[in-house]
């Protein structure tokens, strides 16, 4: 059985605030002072703790690490939990999601290294093509800033829509400037688009939910973003000042390592891509 606890963030919470309470004698930083004890690594399900999971089973007792991974579904707790110290560090997100995320939140959360890409796709139950949708039809799309603006991206580089010159990350329906189609957004937590797809025409849904919800993105979507020069490479991460810790450094080698990348191939077949 693997060693893996799944949180919601309320139990997170009473998680944290125990240690609150153990921590009052720490430093400011938020840093862990320890690191001899095992490296608590937050990460979403699928294929994060998936991927760390396979570490710790095959990888980290030979290099000499002792791997803890805590799954979470949501977005927003693997950044809170490791910069409060909750954790020691996470695997779920990109730069544009971070950067966006540090700035809004105040946190200092830095990127470690990029293991792989989740390509965005969009997805139906109810046409087999993006052509086919009609008139009207909505399309669910990630409520989150830089996902809501990856999904719009994506609808317009397969000519669903035309998007504002220079919108960037920030892209919402509001920067849409042609709809031929007059498409409708029903703006959705990301955990849930791929739960939308019975009641909307379409679904813009990130990788990890789409495999988590049985979606084979390199067969299933209607279209998917090229991994070619893509920005959405996903990372192990730490607070700042953290990258040094040795057992960082550990699983940042075993992560981008030959067996790591063979692991990625055999069992995501093009839907998770490694990005070394």
């Amino acid at each position: 059985m693997r060693n893996t606890v799944k949180l919601t963030t309320a139990a997170l919470a009473a998680g944290a605030l125990t240690f609150g309470l153990s921590a009052c004698g720490s430093s400011d930083s938020g840093s862990a002072s320890d690191t001899s004890g095992p490296l608590v690594v937050a990460a979403s399900p699928t294929p994060h703790a998936e991927i760390l999971n396979f570490v710790k089973e095959n990888l980290a007792k030979k290099a000499g690490l002792d791997l803890e991974v805590k799954e979470f579904t949501d977005y927003v707790t693997p950044n809170t939990a490791t910069e409060d110290g909750s954790v020691d560090a996470n695997y779920f997100q990109n730069q544009p999601y971070l950067d966006d995320f540090n700035k809004k939140r105040g946190t200092h959360i830095a990127p470690v290294v990029t293991v792989h890409l989740e390509p965005l796709g969009l997805y139906s139950h109810k046409v087999k093509s993006a052509d086919a949708l009609k008139s009207g039809a909505t399309i669910a799309v990630p409520n989150d800033s830089v996902n809501e603006a990856r999904a719009l991206k994506l609808l317009a580089a397969n000519g669903l829509i035309t998007l504002k010159d220079g919108v960037g990350n920030e892209a919402t329906p509001a920067d849409i400037t042609k709809n031929p189609k007059n498409l409708k957004f029903k703006e959705l937590e990301a955990a849930q688009t791929p739960r939308s797809l019975d009641d909307v025409d379409a679904a813009v849904v990130n990788g990890n939910y789409a495999i988590e919800a049985d979606l084979k993105p390199a067969k299933d979507a209607l279209v998917l973003e090229s991994a070619k020069n893509n920005p959405y490479g996903n990372f192990l991460a730490v607070k700042e000042g953290n990258q040094d810790d040795p057992r960082v450094k550990k699983l940042a080698k075993l992560l981008t390592s030959p067996e790591v990348k063979k692991f990625i191939q055999d069992k995501y077949a093009g839907s998770v891509i490694a990005s070394f």
